[in-house]
C-alpha cells in the first residue's frame, strides 16, 4: 500500500527557525538591548523619529517607538532572507500551492488584479474569471441601487441582509461600517451570522419582507450556521409573501454549489461564484463583498480593489528594508519571540473602523494560530499572537490603563487619518492629539523625578509614575477612502504572511475550526427531543462533564 506524501514547497529546504543564524544572532542581540529604554534611544539619536519611518503608497509608517536599533532591523531583515520570504512571496503570486495541507494555491491577490494582468492557477489565467464575476456583481448592484430590481410583490428593495459567518460576515460587515460615509443611505444594510436566533430576529424585526433581499454567503452552501439562518430567512419571506416563488426575487447567493443553490430556490443566474483558492478570511473583495458593492457602488468598490492591488505590488516588489508589511510582520515576530509579548493591540482612531480590530482577529489568529510546521513537526517557539483592539478614544477609558501601567508588554498599532470625513469644530484635532499623546506616553512614560516636580506627594508618586518603554507603531493616511481601506487590509494580510513564513507554518488552512463543528453535529440530535425523559433518550457517549451538561439542559428544557 502506498501513502500519499505531502507536497513539497520552497520552504521545505529552509532550516528550522532556531537553527537559522539570524535567529541565533537576534537571541544574543535582544538579550543586550531588551532593557534599553526608548528615552535613551531617542536621546542618543536625535533623528531617530525620521530615520525609523517609511512613507509609501499613501501610508506613513512610524516605527521609531519600537525597542529596536539599526542592528535589530539588520538582523530581522537577514532572518527574512534566511526564511525564504522572497521565494515564498514569488511562489504565492505564481500560483504555487503554498496552502500545503489543502493542496491549494493562495491567490486572493488575483481578486484585485487589473484586467491586463495574468495570474495562473494550474496553468489557467484566473484574472478573466475574476473580472467576469466583478462585472456581473456590478450589473446586479446597479439594479438594486437604481431600483430596477423589484421584489416578488413589485416593491423596490430597500433592505439588504448579508447572511454568512467568519470571513463571509466579518469582511462585509467591517467594510460596510468602514465605508458607511460613501454608502447609499436609502438602503438599510444588516448582517446575520450567529446561529443564536436573536441575531436573525433583531435583524428583521422592523423590516418589510416585500422590500428585503438576502445575500447568502457560503462557498459550499452547507455551512451549518449560515444555512440555518438562510432557511429561517426563507421561511420568513415565504410566510410574509405567501408563495415559494418569492424566494427567487428575495435571495441571491455567493457560492460555488450551483445544485444546492437552485434547490434552495435561488436562480443560478443570481449566484455569484468564487474559487477554492480564496480563503474565507481573504474573501471580502470577491463575490462575498456583494453587499459592500451594493452599499458603495461598483466604482468605489473598484477603488477599494485598487488599494489592495497597490499594496500587493508594494509587497511583491519593494526591497524588504522599505517594505511596509515586511517590516510590520518582522516587528511582530520580534516581540513574540524575544520580548514575551502575547498580544498586539490595534487601535484605530476613526469611528468608521470600529469593526476593523474584530476583522483582524480572524485574519491574524485563524491564519497563524498553528502549532506545527509545514513539515508537521511541533514548533518549539511561539507563533501567532492575540490581536485585539477598540477604536480610540473609547479604548483610552477602558483598557489603556493596563497597557500603560500593567505588567504585560502589549505592542500597539495606532491608526489615524489627517482629514476627517465629518469635520465638526475641533473634534478631529482632539482625536489626533490623542493618537500622538498616547504613543508618546507609552514610549517615554513619566519618571519619579518628573512626577515629584509637579508637587505630587512622595507617597502618591509611585502610583503616578509611568515606566514607558512600551512599543508602538503609528500609521497615518490622508483620509479614509475605499482605496485607503483596501491598502490597510492588504497591509495586515501580507504582515500575517510574513510572520507565517518566518514561523514556517501554513497560514492559509484552519483545521482548528473543524473539530468543534464535528462534535456539534454529533450533539445536535441528542438535543432535539427535550420533552422525553432522560431514560428514553438515546445513550450519551461523551465525557462525564458533557453528558451531565446535556442531561441538565434536557431537564431544564422540559
Amino acid at each position: 500500500m502506498t501513502t500519499q506524501q505531502p507536497p513539497r514547497t520552497s520552504l521545505h529546504s529552509i532550516a528550522p527557525l532556531r537553527n537559522r543564524p539570524a535567529f541565533k544572532a537576534l537571541e544574543e542581540h535582544c538579550a543586550k538591548v531588551r532593557n534599553l529604554h526608548l528615552r535613551q534611544l531617542f536621546a542618543e539619536d536625535p533623528e531617530r523619529g525620521e530615520r525609523f519611518t517609511l512613507e509609501a503608497i499613501g501610508l506613513y509608517f512610524d516605527y521609531s517607538k519600537n525597542r529596536i536599533t539599526s542592528e535589530t532591523i539588520r538582523l530581522l531583515l537577514e532572518l527574512a532572507e534566511q526564511s525564504g520570504l522572497r521565494q515564498h512571496i514569488d511562489a504565492m503570486f505564481a500560483g504555487e500551492k503554498i496552502n500545503v495541507t489543502e493542496q491549494r494555491s493562495v491567490l486572493h491577490v488575483a481578486l484585485r488584479a487589473p484586467k491586463d494582468e495574468q495570474i495562473f492557477d494550474d496553468g489557467v489565467d484566473v484574472v478573466p474569471e475574476v473580472h467576469g464575476v466583478l462585472d456581473k456583481m456590478a450589473k446586479f448592484a446597479e439594479q438594486i441601487r437604481g431600483g430596477a430590481w423589484k421584489g416578488y410583490a413589485g416593491h423596490r428593495i430597500r433592505n439588504i441582509i448579508n447572511i454568512g459567518i467568519g470571513g463571509s460576515d466579518l469582511g462585509p460587515m467591517m467594510a460596510y461600517e468602514a465605508l458607511k460615509y460613501y454608502s447609499q443611505r436609502d438602503i438599510t444594510f444588516r448582517f446575520v451570522s450567529n446561529v443564536d436566533g436573536t441575531d436573525f430576529a433583531e435583524a428583521t424585526r422592523d423590516l418589510n419582507a416585500e422590500e428585503t433581499l438576502f445575500i447568502v454567503c457560503s462557498k459550499t452552501f452547507t455551512t451549518l450556521e449560515t444555512m440555518t439562518n438562510a432557511h429561517t430567512a426563507r421561511e420568513w419571506v415565504v410566510k410574509a409573501l405567501g408563495d415559494e416563488k418569492a424566494v427567487a426575487r428575495h435571495f441571491v447567493a455567493a457560492s460555488t454549489n450551483t445544485a444546492t443553490v437552485e434547490k434552495f430556490g435561488i436562480d443560478a443566474a443570481n449566484m455569484f461564484g468564487f474559487w477554492d483558492w480564496v480563503g474565507g478570511r481573504y474573501s471580502m473583495d470577491s463575490a462575498i463583498g456583494l453587499s459592500t458593492m451594493i452599499a458603495i457602488g461598483p466604482e468605489q468598490f473598484r477603488e477599494m480593489l485598487a488599494g489592495f492591488h497597490t499594496m500587493d505590488e508594494h509587497f511583491r516588489t519593494a526591497p524588504f528594508e522599505g517594505n511596509l508589511p515586511v517590516l510590520m510582520g518582522l516587528l511582530a515576530v520580534l516581540y513574540n519571540a524575544f520580548f514575551d509579548a502575547q498580544t498586539v493591540a490595534v487601535l484605530p482612531y476613526e469611528q468608521y473602523l470600529n469593526r476593523f480590530p474584530a476583522y483582524l482577529q480572524q485574519l491574524t489568529m485563524e491564519s497563524n494560530g498553528k502549532h506545527v510546521t509545514l513539515q508537521g513537526t511541533r514548533v518549539d517557539y511561539q507563533t501567532g499572537p492575540i490581536y485585539w483592539g477598540e477604536p480610540g478614544t473609547n479604548g483610552q477609558h477602558s483598557f489603556y490603563q493596563l497597557i500603560h501601567q500593567g505588567t504585560k508588554l502589549i505592542p500597539c498599532d495606532f491608526i489615524g487619518f489627517v482629514q476627517a470625513l465629518n469635520p465638526l469644530g475641533n473634534h478631529h484635532d482632539l482625536l489626533l492629539a490623542n493618537v500622538f499623546a498616547q504613543a508618546e506616553a507609552l514610549a517615554f512614560g513619566r519618571t519619579p523625578e518628573e512626577v515629584g516636580a509637579d508637587g505630587t506627594p512622595e507617597w502618591l508618586a509611585p502610583h503616578r509614575t509611568f515606566e514607558g518603554n512600551r512599543p508602538s507603531n503609528t500609521i497615518l493616511a490622508e483620509r479614509l477612502t475605499p482605496k485607503t481601506l483596501g491598502t490597510l487590509i492588504a497591509l495586515y494580510e501580507h504582515s500575517v504572511f510574513t510572520q507565517g513564513t518566518i514561523w514556517q507554518i501554513d497560514s492559509f488552512d484552519q483545521w482548528g475550526v473543524e473539530l468543534g463543528k464535528v462534535l456539534a453535529e454529533r450533539i445536535i440530535p441528542e438535543l432535539v427531543r427535550p420533552e422525553l425523559d432522560n431514560a428514553d433518550q438515546p445513550p450519551l457517549k461523551h465525557d462525564n462533564s458533557t453528558n451531565a451538561l446535556i442531561r441538565h439542559y434536557r431537564s431544564l428544557r422540559r
